[in-house]
């Protein structure tokens, strides 16, 4: 293997505000989305959500356990914030469980989960947990208090494709990065943190973002959603409602890392709207309909798990009673409307961010040619000009 310099890219610490600020997302390009969005159109439309990445990309040529090439990373939410690492209302789904998101049982238990999550490879998951646990505990001296974060959630995805998947190059001191470094604003997208090895369609995509704003009549909640998305085959890609991937059948790369149509999507839904975990669990479900909308028909072994949560009502552990609130039956549509909307859009962001990348054993995943891309849809009719 060919060793090059590390790249632990600055711009991806620092959570990609800058990073992504002057590159075309799908809208920019007129690829058409249904649906009002945030201003950033991004999960940190959520009033108190921050994002971080730490993006590691090191050495080119044949794979070497343990030395590269490495592509891979970690991102990091903050549901409220690092100044404030309460718990938050939660519930999640499962459309094909081949994969993880540590810490769902217990939010299934008691309805919501405490501090940060974050996502990263397969084979990472746990040093990624052990990280944020370490950066807990040197924040919290109250042992009694720290125990609420004793299961932090995780969730993966499968990048051996590209990266050295079983050197484990991710280690504590990169999530301590990502963590110190989330902050809200503009979220870099594509082959940033843990999206950097990703594959989406037999394309390159890795973590992308959208956000819709209901009207006012609606109650003017905001939902945000935040993709780390790597499934899918090329045939699949719908834009627009049109088989786009049909027409890219040269971008097939030589080799995929599971079986076409397969591989693996974490879908992170956030909103200001109270709901109640029940509720919450209901809105995951819809980001399935988001998923199918770009051409997924979730396969055999996907690990296509979605969580939401909700940042109106403060979880925490305690005695004495406490209040929650919800919504009543009759009044979710804006709401599953919203997160299929921005599921969708996420999904092909991350796929317009995504950039041509070169691994392990020299795999190159093409990253998606927009202007072809625009051509078909004007084609079909579908172009925003």
């Amino acid at each position: 293997m060919k060793k090059a310099a590390p790249l632990l890219l600055a711009a991806s610490i620092l959570h990609g505000a800058l990073a992504g600020a002057a590159e075309p997302r799908a809208r920019d390009l007129g690829f058409p989305f249904d649906g009002a969005t945030g201003p950033l159109n991004a999960i940190t439309d959520v009033a108190g959500v921050e994002v971080g990445h730490v993006t590691l990309i090191e050495g080119e040529g044949a794979l070497e356990v343990g030395k590269g090439p490495v592509r891979t990373g970690v991102t990091v939410i903050f549901p409220l914030g690092k100044d404030n690492l309460g718990g938050v209302a939660a519930g999640y789904h499962s459309l094909n469980g081949a994969g993880e998101l540590t810490g769902m049982i217990l939010a299934e238990e008691i309805g919501g989960f405490m501090g940060p999550l974050a996502l990263t490879n397969t084979l990472s998951i746990g040093t990624v947990r052990d990280g944020l646990l370490t950066w807990l505990r040197d924040r919290i001296a109250d042992p009694d208090a720290l125990f609420a974060f004793s299961i932090p959630v995780v969730g993966e995805t499968w990048d051996g494709g590209l990266n050295d998947i079983w050197g484990m190059h991710v280690k504590q001191e990169h999530v301590h990065q990502a963590l110190d470094a989330a902050a809200a604003g503009p979220i870099a997208e594509g082959g940033v943190g843990g999206g950097t090895g990703m594959i989406t369609y037999s394309l390159k995509g890795g973590i992308g973002t959208a956000s819709r704003k209901l009207e006012d009549s609606a109650g003017g909640y905001t939902v945000g959603v935040l993709v780390q998305a790597n499934h899918g085959g090329l045939d699949q890609l719908l834009i627009g409602g049109i088989p786009v991937g049909r027409e890219l059948e040269d971008l097939r790369p030589t080799r995929v890392p599971f079986p076409d149509g397969d591989g693996s999507i974490i879908i992170v839904v956030a909103t200001d709207a109270p709901l109640l975990p029940s509720q919450l669990e209901r809105l995951a479900r819809r980001a399935s309909l988001g998923l199918a909308r770009t051409g997924s028909y979730s396969g055999d072994t996907s690990g296509d798990i979605f969580l939401a949560f909700s940042t109106a009502h403060e979880v925490g552990l305690g005695s004495g009673l406490e209040t929650w609130q919800g919504h009543r039956v009759g009044s979710f549509d804006p709401l599953f409307v919203a997160t299929v909307q921005a599921t969708e859009e996420a999904i092909i962001n991350a796929l317009v961010a995504g950039r041509t990348m070169i691994g392990r054993d020299g795999l190159k995943i093409s990253g998606l040619p927009h202007e072809r891309v625009r051509e078909i849809l004007r084609r079909h009719k579908r172009l925003v000009e």
